[in-house]
């Protein structure tokens, strides 16, 4: 990172009128990355941004590019209209770049080379149609050599700063914890599971509201019969060793018939 004293008067644009993403696939998977990362990283001193120009080198507002997701640690959490390094204090520590065979040489050149010097520790490039990179999805991870550093393929499938497993999954990157082995929903699947709950939920209310009727019919037939055996002259005594009831319950349900 190169830092120069702030200049009065320059501005560092928030937009610069282009595009997000070229198609809706990656749109789609820029949405449920942020999504679903920063769900993860809800509560902590950390902030996932995307499609915001970070600015690397102060006074010099054309220096910047726009990463489609970025995760910074050790930073206050919430958005951000543009993200300017030597402010925040901290470098971005993954980005995820949603490529396509029209910005993979910019992709694979100028943008790798850029965060191995920012010291981006992983930098993860998603080709959602397989245009370029077969495997739709390749990682790098940033290595100290000596008195440089270099990006290489990452070839476990994790993410060590963020400690996820990273997959493909139909058209999204997945994302699960290495603790617990639960996945990172997107909203789609949120919104599923949700109403899944929701359905379970009113399903146990009906099962319950069901045998809280039984339970109604069982009792008012039992009041019957044994209002029927009192009236036919057995005595309460003799109704309690045949119908397993107490002689306060028959006695109970001798007054309630005979107050009707």
């Amino acid at each position: 990172m190169v830092s120069q004293l702030a200049k009065p008067g320059i501005v560092y644009p928030t937009s610069d009128g282009e595009p997000v993403v070229e198609t809706f696939d990656h749109l789609y998977v820029l949405i449920t990355t942020l999504m679903a990362l920063r769900h993860y990283l809800a509560g902590q001193q950390a902030t996932v941004l995307a499609d915001q120009f970070l600015y690397y080198v102060e006074g010099q507002p054309n220096a910047r590019v726009a990463p489609d997701v970025m995760v910074i640690f050790n930073v206050e959490p919430g958005g951000r209209d543009s993200y300017k390094i030597w402010e925040e204090g901290e470098s971005p520590s993954v980005i995820f770049e949603m490529t396509s065979k029209g910005t993979a040489d910019k992709d694979i050149g100028f943008k790798k080379g850029l965060y191995e010097q920012l010291g981006v520790s992983e930098y993860w490039l998603y080709d959602p149609r397989g245009e370029w990179i077969p495997e739709k999805l390749r990682g790098y991870r940033l290595r100290w050599l000596d008195d440089r550093s270099e990006y290489e393929l990452i070839t476990d499938g994790r993410s060590e700063p963020l400690s996820l497993r990273v997959e493909i999954e139909d058209l999204i990157i997945a994302f699960y914890r290495e603790d617990t082995g639960e996945k990172l929903l997107v909203p789609d699947e949120l919104v599923a599971k949700l109403e899944g709950e929701v359905r379970q939920r009113r399903e146990f209310q009906r099962m319950a509201e069901a045998e809280s009727m039984q339970r109604q019919e069982i009792e008012l037939k039992r009041q019957a019969m044994v209002a029927q055996l009192l009236n036919a002259g057995v005595s309460p005594e003799q109704i309690v060793e045949t119908s397993g009831l107490s002689l306060e319950e028959i006695l109970s349900i001798r007054a309630e018939r005979s107050a009707e």
